[in-house]
């Protein structure tokens, strides 16, 4: 027999909390010190004989007894009638709260529509609550639920949650009237306009930087009332700073003359206020499972037979039902449908339904047809708005980075309604990458601006990716190791299965083809993979013996189950991220990172050939694509040898469960790590040829070539050297002995030997060297005087390096005919070490241009 489980609320995080005491004693107040807990007035008390009403507010103030009907909502009144009645009356707004709807859970969800340049953006989402009406005698009580512990209502321990559970009270609102019916009708103006005592659980102003706001310029637009949610609109003005004479309003408190003192307003933005009530029924819920990447709703259950806390978590998912449950696949009985932004250029908009729809067929795996729908936004419906929390939308929004955002029940995660923001910046953000890494093997992509047929291919990935994250996928970075090399330029391959394993990656465009292999364009970016279609039959196929998500976990666990064979099923493993090389961002061909680099470093070669004349279009146009794709080159550069330096000291690891064969994580074999400090050495610590190009460089800037290759350098050798990967590997030769494990004292020798290789040779050292050598005895500094200190065992290995050191260019310095730059260095180096051993030696002041343009980070930049 299943155990049904009871939800109870718990304060919600940077809201009011509400605490109730009740003594043991009937008595408050009284002349003896005993206290009296008294009921709530009611309808029926007197009035005050002042006039005031005879009630105080929650926040002190008089309240008055309801009124007749009419005198509160007047025949003129423009009413709304739906899963409330919404009245307006002049400026105000009425809320008629049905007896019926007391008690009962709504998300209530709060954005911008429309704003004044640099106050937000429209679309940005303010805040997402659960909230709940409850009646106290003439006062309807405004309560903040969360749903994030449980308890089985069989369990004495219930009882003992619920207590702890009690609802914050965010706002009390006298009833202004009551209906024929009895329904309580409550004045809510000063709840979506922002207004002075407005709960800041609802307030637009911080969103938009504003500290107050000026009802002369503020109006209330339109509310509407619908059979499940409540729209509410409403122009705001906020004011800016404080005025000069110090507080806000100048001292004067916050009326009008007070507002004379302002800097002036923060801007004026359109806010959308949208009330929605959860499902009646939740649907049940799906236990999380580490194998398998979704985002997730936490909760902590006291009700369990091991009589101990348990923290769970539950997976977020929209409600997908068959309306067949027989069939293998089904229409469901009601579909994903994301709306298109009506500010979408036209000429995108069938590639933002591409992108949508292009989830279908992991839909379709799962044993839905049409599950998931593009549809364009209502323009004859003047109800109708893309704030509504009913709906899911693709807006088109004029900012630097992408963005989704959900409203899910924390009762079940089920996901109600989802938001993803695609942003323009997405016409030189993505050509300028795809120019970086696929023109060699697209040649259509050798020329910018690029032509919109590869624009809306880059349109339809992002708002694939995105969508991804809105049915409730986060990144799965294990995806880009998924795949052979060979495999990665294969045509067939590629074709079938795409370049990585997921859409989900953060992956951008297959850089290891090559010219010669023959690969699609098409296929040069990413689309659904095999892990997609797994993860959507895992996460939402129903299993029709559950009626519990306890009931699910035998089946679900067969499913994930299928990773062990295919490792293209896989998902990150949790708390390995930092040390997976199998797991880098923005990463293709994971399973050989060096491989893949070298590859990947000849395509940057033959971009770096086709930089001047494809970004040479316009006659008459400034340099700035020119000087976008050399910046982008530089950076594809410095990620792709971030991912070798991951080889170094790096976990592979796979995440599996009890009844699994294998470990979870084992150590990267030495041959993988030396070979890739090696690689390092030949190719992250010389000088690409591209970094140097005279006719680019000369075209973009006057100066800042030297600092740039420094800087990228530095930024590989600080993180190779980061005490993290030593303390890792000290662990690993530990564990696994010298056959597997890269000892750390043979990894520092390779990376001094590497880094200071000219030492004890004839010829000049560049400029280029010497800033890398300055940038590995800051490192060193950093290990041995730096906060946080590094471990002991860092230190001892540390010190005997810098020391083998000095004694070389001791050696060194003494060569007959050493070139006189090469000679002071070193002599400069042997003081610099000098200091780092024995920070009582004082240092040499510091070069103030030098400091300038190091950010004031110390020797180098690195601190």
């Amino acid at each position: 027999m299943s155990r049904q489980r009871t939800f109870v609320s718990w304060a919600l995080a940077g809201i009011s909390a509400t605490v109730f005491v009740i003594a043991a004693s009937a008595k408050v107040g009284t002349p003896s010190g005993e206290y009296v807990v008294q009921d709530p007035p009611t309808q029926q008390d007197p009035p005050d004989p002042a006039g005031r009403g005879g009630r105080q507010g929650a926040g002190g103030g008089a309240n008055q007894a309801p009124r007749p009907y009419a005198q509160v909502i007047p025949a003129t009144a423009k009413t709304d009638d739906g899963v409330f009645k919404v009245h307006r009356v002049g400026d105000n707004l009425f809320f008629e709260i049905p007896a019926n709807e007391l008690n009962k859970d709504f998300v209530w969800n709060v954005s911008i529509k429309k704003t004044t340049i640099g106050a937000g953006f429209g679309g940005q989402r303010v805040s997402s609550r659960v909230m709940r009406w409850t009646k106290r005698g003439d006062r309807i009580l405004l309560e903040a639920k969360d749903y994030s512990i449980i308890a089985d209502p069989a369990d004495p321990v219930s009882i003992a949650v619920a207590d702890a559970n009690y609802p914050a009270i965010i706002r009390t609102l006298p009833v202004a009237a009551y209906a024929a019916n009895g329904d309580a009708v409550v004045d809510v103006t000063a709840l979506v306009m922002d207004g002075q005592g407005a709960p800041p659980e609802f307030s637009a102003r911080t969103a938009v930087g504003g500290r107050g706001t000026d009802n002369t310029r503020s109006f209330l637009e339109r509310a509407v009332s619908f059979p499940e949610n409540v729209n509410v609109e409403a122009t705001l003005t906020f004011t800016g700073g404080a005025a000069e004479g110090g507080g806000e309003g100048g001292g004067g408190g916050r009326g009008a003359g007070g507002r004379a003192g302002m800097r002036g307003p923060s801007g004026t933005v359109v806010v959308h206020h949208s009330l929605m009530k959860l499902p009646e029924k939740p649907m049940m819920a799906r236990n999380f499972d580490e194998r398998v990447g979704f985002t997730t709703e936490g909760l902590v259950d006291f009700g369990t037979d091991e009589h101990r806390s348990v923290r769970k978590r539950i997976i977020t998912r929209f409600r997908l039902e068959k309306k067949d449950p027989n069939a293998a696949i089904s229409e469901p009985v009601k579909p994903i449908v994301f709306y298109i932004d009506p500010a979408t250029p036209a000429k995108w908009v069938e590639h933002v339904k591409r992108g949508i729809e292009s989830w279908q067929p992991a839909f379709e795996a799962a044993g839905f047809r049409n599950a998931i729908q593009a549809k364009t936004s209502p323009t004859d419906d003047p109800e109708w708005s893309g704030e509504d929390a009913r709906f899911s939308m693709v807006r088109w929004v004029p900012t630097t980075a992408e963005a989704q955002s959900s409203i899910t029940d924390p009762r079940s995660g089920e996901i109600l309604s989802a938001t993803i923001d695609v942003y323009p910046n997405i016409q030189s953000f993505g050509p300028t990458w795809y120019f970086v890494q696929a023109a060699p093997v697209d040649k259509r992509a050798q020329q910018l601006p690029l032509p919109d047929a590869i624009n809306g291919e880059l349109v339809r990935f992002q708002v694939a990716h995105q969508i991804g994250h809105a049915l409730g996928f986060p990144h799965n970075l294990k995806a880009s190791s998924a795949y052979s090399i060979a495999n990665i330029r294969n045509p067939a391959f590629v074709k079938d299965k795409g370049f990585v394993a997921s859409i989900m990656d953060d992956a951008r465009f297959n850089y290891v083809a090559q010219p010669e292999d023959g690969i699609d364009p098409a296929d040069l970016i990413p689309k659904l993979g095999p892990y997609d279609k797994f993860a959507v039959t895992w996460g939402y196929k129903p299993v029709p013996t559950a009626r519990t998500p306890e009931q699910e976990k035998t089946a679900l666990d067969q499913l994930a189950r299928q990773q062990d064979a295919d490792p293209a099923l896989r998902f990150s493993t949790e708390g390995a991220a930092a040390s997976d090389p199998g797991e880098n961002a923005e990463a293709v061909g994971d399973a050989d990172a060096v491989a893949a680099t070298a590859l990947g470093l000849k395509n940057l070669t033959k971009v770096a050939e086709l930089m001047l004349k494809g970004t040479s279009t316009k006659v008459g146009d400034p340099w700035d694509d020119l000087e976008a794709v050399h910046v982008r080159l530089v950076g594809q550069w410095s990620t792709e040898m971030s991912h070798v330096v991951k080889v170094v000291g790096g976990i592979e690891s796979q995440q599996i469960h009890i009844g699994q064969q294998g470990t979870r994580f084992k150590t990267v074999p030495k041959v993988k790590q030396t070979d890739a400090v090696q690689f390092l050495m030949a190719n992250a610590f010389q000088v690409p040829a591209f970094m140097t190009q005279t006719d680019v460089l000369r075209r973009i800037q006057a100066s800042g070539a030297v600092d740039r290759v420094r800087t990228a350098q530095a930024a590989i050798l600080t993180s190779l050297l980061q005490n993290q990967r030593i303390d890792r590997m000290s662990e690993q030769m530990t564990i696994d002995g010298p056959t597997i494990a890269y000892s750390p004292l043979q990894f520092l020798t390779d990376v001094r030997t590497g880094v200071w290789s000219e030492v004890g040779k004839p010829g000049a050292i560049t400029i280029y060297r010497r800033n890398l050598q300055r940038a590995y005895l800051d490192a060193m500094d950093q290990k041995l005087n730096g906060t946080p200190a590094a471990s002991a065992e860092i230190r001892m290995l540390v010190k005997g390096e810098l020391r083998g050191l000095d004694r070389q260019l001791q050696a060194a310095v003494a060569v007959p005919g050493l070139e006189e730059n090469t000679r002071r260095h070193f002599v400069d180096a042997r003081e610099e070490i000098a200091t780092i051993l024995d920070p009582r030696v004082p240092r040499p002041a510091p070069d103030p241009a030098a400091a300038a343009a190091a950010g004031g980070r110390g020797r180098g930049g690195l601190r």
